[in-house]
């Protein structure tokens, strides 16, 4: 006690306890952010890989970029911009809470091909645990045979490929179960927040487009 018969807080039993709780939350909330594994591909449309990335991050998830089966140290994308994963996929310790696929062909493409992709896929199908696909990325899920009879939808041109597989929308995201498609470029921001919402909280979702000057 000071000599005016203050008593310091941090000397209080009521302000400790109250200071461990909120260590506690803390330690608790890093314990549960929720973790999503972006595949990366040769050709993989940037826009739609970066924007998941960012926003996904924006929004608290710990997220972790995989080249793929034949993705060299440096990924060049659709439109030339190179980008580098932040680990291999045969590096990837899971189990992920979500695991996204952006688009473009040359990427889908790639992912078709890869068997890694695959099992991871249909692990992560089997664990009813969340998958994304946007664009092109969608007829990744009908080459392994992931997600079967569900409703989704992708870029325009991929829908005869998918449509007798799935129940096919228009709309610039569509949710069944735990799986979430989008559409394009134009539609990534609304596929990653979708994203958040269904992870996390409609209004995690808000304040994270609200800060980017977007609504949702």
């Amino acid at each position: 006690m000071s000599k005016q018969g203050y008593v310091d807080k941090r000397c209080s039993s009521c302000f400790a306890g109250a200071r461990r709780k909120q260590i506690w939350e803390s330690q608790l909330n890093t314990k549960m952010s929720k973790t999503a594994l972006v595949f990366l591909a040769p050709g993989a449309e940037e826009m739609e890989l970066v924007i998941s990335i960012d926003v996904l991050r924006r929004g608290g998830f710990d997220v972790s970029v995989a080249g793929i089966c034949d993705a060299s140290p440096i990924v060049k994308c659709s439109r030339g911009v190179s980008v580098k994963p932040d680990i291999l996929l045969s590096d990837a310790k899971g189990p992920y809470d979500i695991l996204v696929l952006p688009g473009g062909l040359g990427g889908a493409q790639s992912m078709a091909r890869c068997k890694a992709v695959g099992e991871m896929l249909k692990q992560q199908e089997n664990e009813s645990r969340w998958i994304a696909a946007i664009c092109a990325a969608p007829t990744v899920l009908k080459a392994h045979g992931v997600g079967l009879g569900k409703s989704l939808t992708s870029y325009p041109s991929m829908k005869d490929q998918l449509k007798d597989d799935y129940k096919y929308q228009e709309d610039k995201v569509v949710v069944d179960g735990k799986l979430i498609t989008s559409r394009g470029p134009g539609t990534a921001y609304d596929f990653a927040l979708t994203i958040i919402d269904k992870l996390i909280g409609k209004e995690k979702a808000s304040e994270v487009a609200n800060a980017m000057l977007l609504t949702y």
